[in-house]
């Protein structure tokens, strides 16, 4: 099988680097941990196994049992490790220790146990760690109470290297969405709440009305998140006096542009409309959509211009140099204003294209000239401070 170093590498000069960096390191201990025990379940070995040949013999008694369990490759760069510290002249010694299979406290304290029982025969001055994972290095805090700890040597096989670091990022998610309340609302409450209403809905024999239900609630909820909705809810309906008037001329401005709509029917000539219309022939028809839309426009730039007005107040209270763009939203909605009613005029009225001539220029030239203007005051005022979005 073929082994691959993750993080502190198994070369030579590596690992001799590591252990230069102690200068009264003399007798090194090389241990590998097997923290769920692997070795004593399916081998039958009894750890701490001490001394290069009995490693090996535990080695190859795992890998016969389970080829594909890494801890035979860890034993192997373990005694592969020991090797070379004592081909440069280390006194060195090789070590298996094992926890138990629920892993957990009282595993921690059997691979401590284990290594402080060869530590009392063999004084080492440091330890060389070598382990298959993160689950094994999670003892090393313990393991530095009793031993000091030169080097840590992960070893993964390359064919499963990528998998390995894939679940390990998969896990780190799948935690994050069950534990972090910022992601567990979303990926499970929103499920949640279609289930339950599903179950509900099945025992109420309701399944095909409900259908429409659980698709709509998750359709909102994607597109609430998607757009930020509820975020920008949470900002606007802080219980600050910018946050009152965002919330007031929001509701104002839905019902106004709400009021444009029967506005806009009453507007159409009666004439014009008979039994026999339908959606669209009515839509198709220039003329009702002329005096629908001209009928809109009052009531519908009165609810635009009220939430613009709103959060212009709420910037205007807070100091912030965005007022600025509310304030140019404002002139540039009050220009549109003569440009889309004469269009609604040619619509219905019939009237030539290029009476929309005028407006556009004048609107053109006024949103032009107040931006130049806003923008060199508030320039001037925050000492060449530059707006941005």
């Amino acid at each position: 099988m073929n082994i691959s170093n993750v993080g502190m590498s198994l070369e030579d000069t590596n690992l001799a680097r590591d252990i230069e960096d102690i200068s009264s390191t003399k007798k090194l201990l090389v241990v590998c941990i097997d923290r769920d025990d692997d070795i004593g379940k399916k081998a039958g070995v009894k750890t701490p196994v001490v001394g290069r040949n009995p490693c090996i013999e535990a080695a190859q008694k795992l890998a016969l049992e389970d080829p594909e369990d890494a801890d035979s490759n860890s034993i192997f760069a373990a005694i592969k490790t020991y090797e070379d510290l004592v081909s440069k002249g280390y006194q060195a010694e090789v070590i298996v220790v094992s926890g138990s299979e629920s892993r957990g406290v009282q595993g921690d304290e059997k691979i401590v146990s284990q290594i402080k029982q060869v530590t009392e025969k063999f004084s080492a001055h440091g330890v060389v760690i070598v382990s298959d994972g993160q689950d094994d290095e999670s003892v090393i805090p313990i393991i530095q109470n009793v031993v000091p700890i030169v080097s840590v040597q992960r070893v993964v096989m390359r064919v499963s290297k990528s998998v390995e670091y894939s679940y390990a990022v998969l896990g780190k998610y799948m935690k994050m969405i069950a534990y972090d309340p910022k992601y567990s609302k979303f990926f499970l409450g929103v499920p949640g709440i279609l289930l339950l209403i599903g179950g509900i809905a099945t025992v109420a024999g309701l399944t095909t009305e409900i259908f429409a239900v659980l698709v709509s609630i998750l359709g909102g909820a994607f597109v609430i998140r998607a757009f930020d909705i509820d975020k920008a809810w949470s900002r606007w309906s802080k219980p600050t006096p910018p946050g009152f008037i965002r919330i007031f001329t929001m509701v104002i401005g839905l019902i106004l542009i709400l009021a444009s709509i029967p506005t806009g029917i009453s507007a159409i000539d009666p004439a014009l409309l008979s039994e026999e219309l339908d959606l669209v022939g009515f839509i198709s028809d220039k003329v009702i959509v002329g005096q629908l839309a001209g009928g809109m426009l009052p009531f519908l730039f009165m609810g635009i211009g009220s939430m613009f007005g709103g959060m212009l107040l709420s910037h205007w209270f807070n100091r912030s140099l965005k007022s600025i763009s509310e304030i140019i939203r404002l002139i540039a909605l009050g220009s549109l204003y003569p440009i889309i009613f004469q269009f609604t005029n040619i619509l219905a009225y019939d009237e030539s294209p290029f009476t929309l001539l005028p407006p556009l220029a004048a609107g053109l030239a006024v949103t032009l000239i107040s931006a130049t203007i806003l923008f060199r005051r508030y320039r001037k005022k925050r000492g060449g401070e530059v707006l941005t979005e």
